[in-house]
């Protein structure tokens, strides 16, 4: 009896789990002068876009190591130059981030779906989907898992992305610094949509992105110190600090990439003409 407490204590001690999300308690609106909303209390989130500005939140806690879902209905109809992004990022110069930005699109096109990593403030690993249903008629699951093997993106449970911690061969990982979940909704028409070639249409402003289900399974970084106090030992109990993609779900990622990647920074020799990074001959 004495043992099983002392391990379900010790369980809630390590790990973070909002099973019922609550925005109000979770994240905070840190910009958009009352664009971003909180509403239903506290399960739903609105960010709003209009020619003044857009609007973002971030989670009040940092994490080092975690598993972050988020729903989100994204902008209808014509989104053109508008991004709708859901990232973790540590501050600083040389900083982490891991992205998902969804790039907006004229009134019966797809969005696309564009991925990213960063590590010590370096990035160009881009990688861009399109999405096999409407991100805009309804709610959609999208998960950042990130332990110390792997960054994983998944839509709606299944893989789209993996980035392998790869340090063995020099490509750099983010591992060091804590990071915050942040999400925002702005204007980007000088790039986001076919290059900058079409612009938002501000006569259909205010535009809208949704959020529920915010859940966070994470390592919270706190005071200089880690909930999880010893990662590597923590990583064999079988949960996200040491998932891996199975053959099933490495199948699943192998049809999403083969009928819906539309950019690989790993297939793009004329962008590295001085051979392509470590990672992607290793792959």
């Amino acid at each position: 009896m004495a043992i099983s407490y002392l391990l379900s204590l010790c369980l809630s001690l390590i790990f973070i789990s909002s099973v019922s999300a609550n925005f109000q308690r979770d994240v905070e609106i840190t910009w958009g002068d009352g664009r971003g909303q909180i509403t239903n209390n506290g399960e739903l989130l609105t960010l709003s876009l209009d020619k003044s500005s857009g609007s973002g939140f971030q989670s009040k806690n940092e994490y080092l190591f975690g598993k972050i879902d988020m729903q989100m209905k994204l902008v209808p109809g014509n989104s053109a130059g508008t991004v709708t992004t859901l990232y973790l990022k540590s501050p600083g110069t040389t900083w982490d981030e891991i992205d998902f930005e969804f790039l907006g699109n004229l009134s019966g096109d797809p969005y696309t779906l564009h991925t990213n990593v960063y590590t010590q403030g370096k990035g160009d690993k881009e990688q861009q989907f399109k999405l096999w249903f409407d991100p805009t008629a309804d709610f959609h699951t999208y998960t950042i898992l990130w332990n110390p093997q792997r960054i994983i993106f998944t839509v709606d449970g299944t893989p789209i992305r993996e980035f392998k911690n790869m340090e063995s061969i020099g490509t750099l990982f983010p591992k060091n610094r804590p990071m915050r979940m942040y999400s925002s909704l702005w204007n980007a028409d000088d790039w986001a949509t076919r290059g900058g070639l079409v612009k938002t249409d501000w006569s259909k402003a205010p535009f809208t992105a949704s959020y529920r289900g915010f859940n966070q399974e994470a390592c919270v970084w706190s005071n200089g110190k880690s909930s999880c106090p010893d990662v590597s030992k923590q990583a064999t109990t079988g949960s996200w600090l040491s998932q891996e993609l199975d053959s099933t779900a490495q199948e699943r990622m192998r049809w999403v990439q083969k009928n819906y990647m539309i950019y690989n920074y790993c297939t793009d020799s004329k962008r590295f003409p001085q051979g392509l990074p470590k990672e992607c001959l290793a792959a």
